[in-house]
């Protein structure tokens, strides 16, 4: 790795874009390279197929990717078929710095940074910073 490799995982929500937009400000200032990352999961509904599912998962990573583009800043996204937490801690596993976005505020840490981050906190092999919700929106 020759740059400074900060994983961003992305859902689509809040919270993901806030822990997308402090990643990409992150690797300006250090010279890095953000990688954008989300987890998709087929889902037996009849509905979707797991091409469909993938491909929309592709499509929002690269959308959030491109709403977040900075000068200077490599932003890579890719959409990985698995759970939340394994596939981003896999995905930092030689990362410097694995970002991840807080979706409340609650007085408990479960409901505060929820389940999946709880779980990435304790998969990752590296540093993992949660970027919470903002005093002003915090319910």
């Amino acid at each position: 790795m020759d740059a400074y490799e900060i994983v961003v995982g992305v859902d689509g929500s809040a919270g993901s874009r806030r822990g997308l937009e402090w990643a990409v400000l992150e690797a300006a200032t250090r010279g890095g390279v953000v990688k954008a990352i989300t987890a998709w999961h087929p889902v037996e509904n009849g509905v979707s197929t797991p091409a469909e599912l993938q491909r929309n998962a592709q499509e929002l990573v690269e959308a959030e990717a491109a709403a977040h583009a900075r000068e200077g800043v490599t932003i890579t996204a890719e959409a990985v078929e698995g759970r939340p937490a394994q596939v981003l801690a896999k995905a930092a596993c030689d990362a410097n710095l694995l970002v991840i976005g807080s979706h409340g505020a609650s007085r408990a840490w479960h409901q505060l940074v929820g389940s999946t981050a709880e779980e990435i906190i304790r998969l990752a092999q590296c540093p993992v910073v949660v970027v919470p919700v903002p005093h002003d929106q915090r319910t």
